[in-house]
């Protein structure tokens, strides 16, 4: 039987980017659970290119552990990667060095070096396996799962997702929320700015409404000493707009998000930019050309994972098979608050750490694999 590290090299060599295909991989997983007969079923994207998918090892009419985890990579174009990204390369102390050994293929790889035993033992309590797509750009493909999950009569009664913890509990994270700004303004000679409407200039203006709303959070807004930082954030990180400087430009777009503390509401902060927009800034672009135009476009969006009294029992069974290493909050996101929409517990803890991911030489140790496997066997 393949062991964690046979099955990692054999994940990382499928280039399962995220909004690529991840069928290849599916494929492969579904012919390896069936060799131990393991029956899965896949949740297709819309265009049928990717899919979730589902399997439960154990009785099929109770609800059981779900240990979710997802397909995609980021990309690696430009990353100064000192070995072919998607070959698993051993180097020195134990590392294992490719995309997604962090994030979050080194978990998948124990899940499935674990199911002889989870075949053996999940006689009473089921263990469900899950395994997404698209997650990396704003769990994406989870939700026609979950929508799937919360209609289940053998709903999971908790759930792990193995994202790179150092294999201690997290129990609370942030959401997220993405969007970006178009704003349409007039062209025209920059001899002559004021025949035209610049795009650049009141998309800054949007920016800086932002950056001020930011500033607010961090000195008013709620706060929880948990989390690095401790207050909701917003942050600006992509612009584009403008032909040339002696052009005035009609055209400028940006994307910002923003991380809210679990129970925070960052609809609001993106109504009061709206009302901005339409309130002071367009009727000023308006009056030089009719057809300016601020338009926001959601790009993505996932809850918090809050940490409250329904993860407790979770919390209680897997500290203690992890020695009480201590709980933590994280700065990342997962797909733990789409989960919780649907009354699963939830915890997040793998083997890893998200400092190695989304860069070059990303690796997790063998140890870590070794700890989360342990782990799985006392789980089941």
């Amino acid at each position: 039987m393949p062991n964690a590290v046979e099955l990692l090299a054999k994940l990382v060599s499928f280039r399962s980017i995220s909004r690529h295909s991840n069928l290849d991989l599916l494929e492969y997983v579904e012919s390896y659970l069936s060799g131990f007969g393991v029956n899965s079923r896949r949740v297709y994207s819309a265009d049928r290119q990717q899919a979730n998918l589902y399997a439960t090892i154990g009785p099929k009419d109770r609800g059981g552990i779900c240990l979710s985890g997802h397909s995609d990579v980021v990309p690696v174009e430009g990353q100064p990667w000192s070995t072919d990204p998607f070959v698993l390369v051993e180097g020195g102390a134990g590392r294992l060095y490719g995309r997604g050994t962090s994030d979050m293929k080194g978990f998948l790889a124990c899940v499935l070096a674990t199911v002889p035993h989870f075949v053996e033992h999940a006689t009473n309590t089921p263990i469900h396996i899950a395994i997404s797509y698209d997650e990396e750009i704003g769990c994406v493909g989870v939700r026609s799962l979950i929508e799937e999950l919360a209609r289940d009569t053998a709903k999971p009664i908790g759930c792990i997702i193995g994202e790179p913890t150092g294999m201690r509990i997290a129990a609370a994270h942030k959401g997220k929320s993405a969007y970006r700004c178009c704003v349409k303004g007039l062209a025209g000679h920059s001899a002559t700015p004021h025949l035209g409407v610049n795009a650049i200039e009141y998309a800054a203006e949007l920016v800086s409404f932002l950056r001020s709303n930011a500033r607010a959070l961090q000195s008013d807004g709620a706060a929880d000493p948990r989390y690095d930082p401790p207050y909701s954030t917003v942050q600006t990180g992509k612009i584009t707009g403008g032909v040339a400087v002696n052009v005035v430009p009609d055209h400028c777009e940006f994307d910002f998000e923003i991380r809210e503390l679990p129970g925070e509401d960052g609809v609001r902060l993106v109504d009061a930019l709206r009302r901005f927009a339409t309130g002071t800034l367009l009727p000023e672009m308006k009056r030089v050309a009719p057809d300016a135009a601020i338009e926001l476009e959601p790009l993505a969006a996932y809850p918090g994972l809050r940490d409250d009294a329904s993860s407790s029992a979770l919390k209680t069974l897997c500290g203690g098979l992890l020695d009480d290493k201590g709980e933590m909050t994280l700065s990342f996101g997962t797909e733990g608050g789409l989960f919780q929409s649907i009354d699963i517990p939830t915890i997040v803890c793998g083997p890893g750490l998200i400092s190695r991911a989304h860069k070059a030489d990303e690796f997790v140790t063998l140890d870590e694999l070794r700890a989360c496997t342990s782990f799985l066997e006392r789980l089941v």
